[in-house]
């Protein structure tokens, strides 16, 4: 918790910076769609941002921070191709878990809440200077 009251920008900078890691997490699990492994133990896992509320006594607002990133814990898919230089004994390869349609939903989702909160910010902004020509 800060020492002084959140601000507006304070909130937005946090929730910006959130969606960033949110957006940045499934650009990385797009980069690894499709990838393959020679192990199951060693294909690629998607990874999600976990969000955690950070509320501020003094003003009772509430704001968010990334508590950690972690990865998940979805099966790899097998696929039999002998013929793959990365099969294993089997002939089996193992490929990355990632559903391509749910991360491009995932990036779309956080960079609309991105835009979201700099359109606040601006709104905001615009409110101040509108104030300050008042006086």
């Amino acid at each position: 918790m800060a020492d002084a009251p959140y601000t507006i920008f304070d909130l937005a900078q946090r929730g910006m910076s959130a969606q960033m890691v949110r957006m940045n997490a499934a650009a990385s699990n797009l980069a690894n769609a499709g990838t393959v492994s020679g192990s199951e133990e060693g294909t690629y896992r998607p990874i999600r941002a976990v969000f955690a509320e950070d509320l501020d006594q003094a003003s009772g607002l509430a704001t968010v921070n990334v508590q950690q990133v972690v990865r998940e814990n979805a099966a790899p898919i097998r696929q039999h191709n002998p013929d793959h230089p990365l099969a294993d004994a089997n002939g089996d390869i193992w490929q990355a878990p990632v559903d391509e349609n749910a991360e491009m939903i995932e990036m779309l989702d956080s960079a609309r809440q991105y835009q979201n909160l700099v359109e606040a910010l601006s709104t905001a902004k615009q409110l101040m200077l509108d104030t300050m020509r008042l006086k």
